[in-house]
């Protein structure tokens, strides 16, 4: 319960800050209220705000280390190396001989590609300094940002070595692994962890990590479940637990270990969500529903359980409901392509049809890609009888996706419909070409059996 009233506190402290900004308030908060805010803003993408915050703080806390440090990450974060290198030398003056500086200074170093200087510095402070998980951490950073990821696998193993519980570390070390094809390496490597101590359940949750990047998702649960039987408490373990059933379309399984994720950790709109998604693939939507709702309650603005329960109305048959979900989930995350296809077909199935194209229109600036969106909305227009303006969409989509046989086929149909008959034979001949199977879509169009006939004559002469 305390943890739930540090959230609201801290939900409170944003609210106050930010009408303090509307209204051009003065208001005082202690240093640590202000490290609060600034890293509230950084880890939302917020570095304007994050950068205001900060000024404001350091106009009251004028020496504060902390507060220095910040001002350079919002630099950093906004590209402005050159000034963040000054900021990290009033930084060394107000407090010297910190490691935090040297990695800051390292990070810029690596972003401007002077490597050398970067690796230079960060071996000079392993003679001194006690943070060599976090130093050997940047070292395998820079030398991965360099290319040279032999180094980088060997760097993060030392921060390993220091800290077994960088679960950064594996994940980078894992993909340095993957890109040299010796992902299969890192099973060995934890393996000897484990024979050195068999009851280290960061060892065997760390060898389930891999066994799922390596798509091993029966040994990655069997690897969890030992970390679990040594700590009944793990609550990431179960949780990847659930995601490796979700994988193997388990879901109650999965459901099963969300719940027990959710014993051990503070309400969580991630596992809400989770779960919802796995009573989503049950068909069970009542229940998805009311789960996705639980992981708004905790956070308004997460767009995929807004979009989700619109989902699950929309597969109810309730269409006119769910356009209300998928609003709000645009209204979230504008640039969002699922989102705009779903609140298309929503609009469609309840005769929407301008609210539909537009939907549509704002989709296919996201994602031209996807065939399903050029045949979905053409045919709108060829239901309305605008055989034109239906073939001209498929000419984009073609445009764009020069090799989907479907949309020949459905470029001949129209045409068809329109009379054009020696221009639809040509589209026609092309989706054989790239799919001959495919060309059963074509009936779809033609449930007169004479025309049946007469196309399927023109098809079996191109087979022969």
């Amino acid at each position: 319960m305390a943890k739930n009233n540090n959230r609201a506190q801290g939900k409170n402290t944003i609210r106050k800050f930010e009408e303090m900004l509307k209204n051009g308030d003065n208001a005082f908060f202690d240093l640590a209220t202000y490290e609060f805010i600034i890293n509230y803003f950084l880890d939302d993408g917020k570095v304007n705000k994050a950068n205001k915050a900060c000024q404001l703080a350091i106009n009251q806390y004028p020496y504060s280390y902390e507060l220095t440090v910040l001002k350079a990450q919002i630099l950093i974060q906004k590209d402005k190396l050159d000034e963040a290198l000054d900021v990290l030398d009033d930084a060394n003056n107000i407090q010297p001989g910190e490691v935090e500086t040297i990695l800051l200074r390292a990070n810029i170093f690596s972003k401007k590609e002077l490597y050398h200087e970067a690796i230079t510095m960060l071996f000079g402070a392993l003679d001194w300094s006690d943070e060599r998980d976090n130093l050997f951490f940047a070292l395998g950073n820079t030398y991965q940002e360099w290319g040279n990821f032999e180094e980088a696998i060997d760097n993060y193993k030392k921060c390993l070595q220091e800290d077994l519980n960088n679960e950064d570390a594996i994940y980078e070390m894992a993909y340095c692994l993957d890109i040299l094809g010796k992902l299969d390496e890192s099973v060995d490597y934890y393996q000897k962890f484990i024979d050195n101590d068999p009851y280290s359940d960061v060892a065997w949750y760390n060898l389930g990590i891999v066994y799922f990047k390596l798509g091993e998702i029966e040994k990655s649960i069997w690897a969890y479940e030992f970390a679990v039987a040594i700590n009944d408490e793990f609550s990431s373990a179960y949780y990847n637990i659930g995601n490796c059933y979700i994988a193997l379309q388990e879901y109650q399984k999965a459901i099963d270990n969300f719940e027990n994720t959710q014993d051990f950790e503070d309400p969580d709109p991630e596992i809400y969500f989770n779960i919802g998604l796995c009573h989503e693939r049950l068909d069970a939507y009542p229940k998805a529903i009311e789960n996705y709702r639980k992981a708004i309650k905790i956070d308004s603005t997460y767009a995929d359980a807004w979009h989700a329960i619109g989902k699950c109305l929309y597969k109810q048959n309730k269409a006119y409901e769910s356009i209300h979900f998928y609003k709000k989930a645009i209204k979230l995350e504008k640039e969002n392509y699922f989102f705009w296809f779903d609140l298309a077909e929503a609009e469609y199935k309840i005769g929407n049809i301008m609210s539909c194209l537009e939907a549509y229109e704002e989709a296919s600036c996201l994602n031209p890609h996807d065939p399903i969106l050029w045949l979905n909305w053409s045919f709108v227009h060829h239901e309305q009888g605008d055989e034109e303006k239906a073939v001209d969409l498929i000419l984009s989509g073609l445009d764009d996706i020069p090799d989907d046989a479907e949309l020949y086929y459905r470029t001949a149909a129209y045409l068809i419909h329109a009379g054009k008959y020696k221009e639809a034979f040509t589209y026609l001949e092309n989706g054989l070409v790239l799919d001959f199977d495919k060309h059963t879509v074509m009936f779809e169009f033609f449930p007169n059996l004479e025309t049946q006939k007469a196309l399927y004559k023109i098809i079996e002469q191109y087979r022969k």
